[in-house]
């Protein structure tokens, strides 16, 4: 059974293609999120030894743009985040750029990079002022978010960072005062610098009207939020994993308009929007990233290898991981997600066994797969 994202894009496949010459990772990430849960494509097959009951379960198409396989994604990545996380209060703080800088950066992917490149600049400058003999050295964690709540083009950094840091002595020091004017303003100017040595000198005149439009930097939050270790996973999920839209946004499809809502920033009122299915696509494919391109990265503490990994204490200990492990795989997931068993008998409540695969075959029926395995089994069961 499909979605309404999946029809959306199987009905103007073709127009995509023609009218808004999509690049190579949106068609690979289209595609796969159209075939994603389709039979012919393959699955596992499951039966029940006790009553015979079979049941299939077709494989997924683990793209980040699939509203199903992209909250997978987002369990999986707030699990591996959250194991990194030190015993400690942090900080979420947000990152973003003047309106007129925007264009940039959706015509020249590349750039993106840059972002991140000025957020941990200004992150260890800050760290560093505070003590530049000890040179205190916090763990946080980027993740690029390039669209707002309306779907528009907004790319702006979330900032998960420790109120605190290892010092060169190795001792760890709080820091609870963020000096917010510091942080505009050194974003501002690291991003700017970082942009015109990318651009030359066509970006000067750019560069000059952004300081005159803002004298006090670009607008950065990082005011207390109480994130401490308890919660620090429910952060990571919330702000820093999630897909571009979910399906339960979409309020209405007819065909040629859809309609979703969402809560505005600015007063959290809710919103409700009606747009052509063109824009709407196109609102949506924008932001597919290039293959291979890292929108989550870590630094400082969090950087892999770290001299001091042996000293942190972790919000979450070794021991417990494989529980949280668990809450990631497949069946575990549903169960915990929807109340289920996915592999609990209909018929008799036996729990279902693995049968056998399907994969890398011509489209065939559901019919002759059942068919197929129906006969594997009763040989198996008779042997």
């Amino acid at each position: 059974m499909s979605n309404v994202l999946q029809d959306i894009f199987k009905d103007h496949y073709e127009e995509m293609l023609y009218i808004l010459h999509p690049r190579k990772s949106v068609i690979e990430n289209v595609d796969r999120m159209i075939n994603c849960g389709d039979p012919s494509f393959g699955g596992a097959m499951y039966g029940c030894s006790k009553c015979g009951t079979f049941k299939f379960v077709p494989f997924r198409c683990h793209s980040r743009f699939c509203p199903i396989c992209g909250t997978k994604y987002s369990i999986d990545r707030t699990t591996s985040m959250s194991f990194k996380i030190i015993n400690a209060q942090h900080r979420h703080c947000v990152f973003t750029i003047d309106s007129e800088l925007r264009h940039f950066f959706l015509e020249n992917r590349k750039l993106l990079g840059l972002l991140f490149d000025a957020v941990q600049s200004v992150i260890f400058r800050a760290f560093y002022k505070d003590n530049k003999s000890e040179c205190f050295t916090p763990g946080f964690i980027l993740v690029l978010h390039t669209f707002g709540r309306d779907l528009k083009w907004n790319p702006h950094i979330h900032c998960l960072v420790s109120e605190g840091g290892i010092g060169n002595s190795g001792l760890w020091r709080s820091k609870k005062h963020f000096n917010y004017t510091f942080l505009r303003n050194a974003f501002r100017t690291a991003l700017l610098d970082l942009m015109e040595k990318e651009l030359g000198v066509s970006f000067k005149k750019v560069k000059a009207r952004c300081y005159q439009e803002h004298k006090h930097g670009f607008y950065v939050y990082a005011k207390p939020n109480k994130c401490n270790p308890k919660i620090v996973t429910k952060y990571i999920g919330r702000y820093l994993g999630r897909p571009v839209i979910a399906t339960s946004r979409i309020d209405h499809y007819d065909g040629e308009t859809v309609t979703f809502h969402y809560n505005r920033h600015e007063d959290n009122r809710l919103i409700t929007e009606s747009v052509p299915v063109m824009q709407f696509i196109q609102r949506l494919i924008q932001h597919i990233p290039e293959k291979h391109f890292k929108q989550i990265r870590y630094y400082g503490l969090y950087a892999g290898n770290h001299k001091n990994d042996s000293k942190l204490n972790l919000a979450i200990a070794k021991e417990k991981r494989k529980i949280f492990l668990s809450f990631n795989r497949w069946r575990d997931c549903i169960l915990h997600s929807f109340g289920y068993d996915p592999l609990k008998c209909p018929c008799c409540g036996e729990t279902m066994t693995f049968l056998d695969l399907y994969y890398n075959h011509q489209h065939i029926s559901l019919n002759e797969m059942y068919e197929r395995t129906m006969h594997r089994f009763h040989a198996h069961s008779s042997a």
